[in-house]
């Protein structure tokens, strides 16, 4: 007992170790009031011990886990530790801090639980190194790793400080509208509208009225004048998305428009000067509908002055990961969750898959599995029913033995039948030896012609 005594740390070097280390430490009781508070955790909150203790954690931290997902309440309940999970809280500066925390229960040297305990790992740097790292992969909202995208995101501040009308060809799902939105955010009318029409969801007469807008008294319930998008988007960018499904009609009147830079408004008698930037998408390939006189050959060369083509997501699956971690930071943020990943055999999962929905139906994929998945990885059972592996089905061994046989028995018949019943021919052409073809055709009852290809007469 005496040499337990001498080894034990006295109290007052504890509290020197606990306030000496790196990482945020506080406690707290049964009724979650903060009962200690290190040096650390008060730098990198910002907050005083003095202000902290006896106040509730959540109001000290204002986490996005503190009202959904909190570890130390999950510690509480369940009775084990939580280690190294993601999340963040805002600081007195009201700052977001990215930490990592770790939680275990607080017991007392008799096994008593007192409450809990929360450490906590400021991961700052470790953010701004990973968005620098981002950086290199990330234009706007769009990331990649692909050599494909990467040419595009070499060449995009020089296509946006162009003012060029732009073409972006590509898939549905691929993400036209978040480069035009990154071509606009890159050029001198970023501080302008960017407006996107989706011209493909809309008849002649409302996309008329909806681009270039009305006068009062243009038509029945035009009570007053209505600017149009194009007057909207004034000194910005204007995305005419899905383009190549406006009637040859309506085409003559957009080549109108990009000729002369004006535009009028339904029941005007004057037209209206235009500036701004058009940028055209479509996920049909426009030059091949020029061909087949589909698509106005002089409308297609004003809006491909530039054109970029963005690649499907199944030429591109070294993004998945880089995309999927992308969906899960911004649905933690939204939903206030504290998913932290996606296990490896979910991931085997979704890279396997060709996506012809491409990088929204990989978004909805990830929405899926957040509603079954609170926190921790997802798991391949959150994922969509077609992604999760069936179980095997009970098989009829009986019946799975006579279709064999059955089948085994057509082969033979078949290879008879070519070598005119020629047994040891047949034999030849399956690859086995004439012995073998001799007592399969006796136990699975074949019936063979009294005359057969060793005879003459056949």
């Amino acid at each position: 007992m005496k040499e337990n005594q001498t080894h034990k740390i006295p109290q007052h070097v504890t509290d020197i170790i606990l306030q000496s280390i790196s990482d945020g430490v506080f406690t707290v009781d049964h009724k979650w009031r903060i009962t200690s508070f290190n040096r650390a955790a008060e730098m990198i909150t910002g907050i005083k011990c003095d202000e902290a203790l006896g106040k509730y954690c959540w109001e000290v931290f204002r986490s996005n886990m503190c009202e959904t997902d909190c570890a130390l309440r999950r510690t509480m309940k369940q009775g084990k530790p939580f280690v190294d999970t993601s999340t963040y809280f805002i600081n007195s500066d009201k700052r977001r801090i990215p930490v990592v925390v770790s939680t275990s229960l607080l017991k007392d040297k008799d096994g008593t639980v007192l409450g809990g305990v929360e450490t906590f790992r400021d991961m700052s740097i470790v953010e701004e190194l990973r968005k620098e790292l981002d950086g290199r992969f990330q234009i706007g909202d769009m990331v990649s790793r692909s050599q494909s995208m990467h040419k595009i995101f070499t060449i995009l501040p020089q296509v946006a400080e162009s003012d060029s009308t732009v073409l972006i060809q590509g898939e549905t799902g691929t993400g036209k509208e978040l480069l035009a939105r990154a071509i606009h955010d890159l050029s001198l009318r970023r501080d302008k509208p960017f407006i996107a029409i989706n011209c493909g969801a809309l008849p002649d007469t409302l996309l008329e009225s909806e681009l270039f807008g009305y006068k009062a008294g243009a038509f029945t319930n035009a009570v007053k004048d209505k600017p149009g998008s194009f007057a909207l988007a004034e000194g910005g960018t204007i995305l005419l998305d899905e383009i190549g499904d406006v009637s040859a009609a309506f085409q003559v009147r957009l080549l109108r428009v990009l000729e002369e830079g004006e535009f009028q408004p339904l029941g005007a008698v004057k037209t209206v000067k235009a500036n701004i930037r058009v940028i055209a998408a479509a996920n049909k390939n426009l030059s091949k509908m020029v061909e087949h006189a589909e698509f106005r050959e002089d409308l297609y060369y004003r809006i491909n002055v530039i054109r970029l083509t963005l690649p499907p997501l199944r030429d591109r699956k070294e993004d998945i990961p880089l995309l999927i971690h992308r969906f899960i930071t911004r649905m933690n943020n939204i939903r206030g969750r504290a998913v932290t990943g996606i296990d490896k055999e979910a991931l085997g999962l979704l890279m396997s898959h060709d996506y012809p929905g491409n990088i929204r139906e990989l978004e909805n994929i990830i929405e899926h599995a957040f509603v079954l998945c609170p926190n921790g990885n997802i798991l391949p059972q959150h994922l969509p029913d077609a992604f999760i592996p069936q179980p095997l089905t009970s098989i009829d061994h009986n019946n799975l033995e006579n279709e064999l046989k059955s089948a085994e028995a057509r082969v033979i018949i078949d290879a008879l039948k070519r070598n005119n019943y020629n047994r040891l021919a047949a034999a030849h052409d399956l690859g086995l030896h004439k012995s073998t073809i001799f007592r399969k055709i006796k136990k699975l009852g074949i019936k063979l012609p009294k005359i057969d290809g060793r005879s003459a007469s056949h």
